[in-house]
């Protein structure tokens, strides 16, 4: 069996106005709640080890070619002008499908119908928002409120009386 990578595809702005926090962030500040949706899916990418490409649309704005900004091993990628973020998820599910698992996060209706056709899985907003915090509530519970193990010495396994010989011995050299 050989391994193959997984990629998580974003629709960037679809969670951004799926989830409660980062909907009202937007209200105030759109680019507060971008960079608060990549804070949290690279903390998430870390974890999970997983490759992630967040997609933004630009296609209502003036910005004539596609950029791309690299976060460590998280890609953010902002699409040309009339170029949405579905059309740029379709065509790099329908060039890599083949080669990778590959996961689309949206809660758009036709698009997760159209990239299910396309041979990737499909996940909502909801369901990443629930994968990402328990995935927070494991890390906490693995390696930060980690249980305190005891130290196993040899002065626990020990019988009192060689012990105390040894000790005895410590103290003549």
């Amino acid at each position: 069996m050989t391994w193959v990578a997984e990629y998580l595809i974003v629709d960037g702005y679809n969670i951004i106005n799926a989830w409660p926090n980062l909907k009202k962030l937007a209200q105030d500040n759109l680019e507060d709640a971008r960079i608060k949706l990549i804070d949290i899916l690279r903390d998430y990418q870390g974890y999970r080890g997983i490759h992630i490409i967040v997609v933004f649309d630009a296609h209502m704005t003036n910005v004539p070619a596609r950029s791309y900004e690299e976060y460590g091993d998280l890609l953010v990628v902002y699409t040309s002008k009339n170029e949405t973020a579905d059309h740029f998820i379709e065509k790099w599910v329908n060039d890599n499908v083949e080669k990778y698992n590959i996961r689309v996060a949206t809660s758009d209706y036709l698009e997760q119908t159209i990239v299910l056709s396309r041979g990737a899985t499909r996940i909502s907003a909801r369901e990443l928002r629930e994968e990402i915090l328990n995935s927070k509530e494991e890390i906490n519970r693995v390696y930060i409120e980690k249980p305190k193990i005891k130290i196993n010495t040899l002065d626990d396994r020990l019988d009192p009386v060689i012990l105390e010989k040894l000790e005895q011995l410590r103290r003549q050299t």
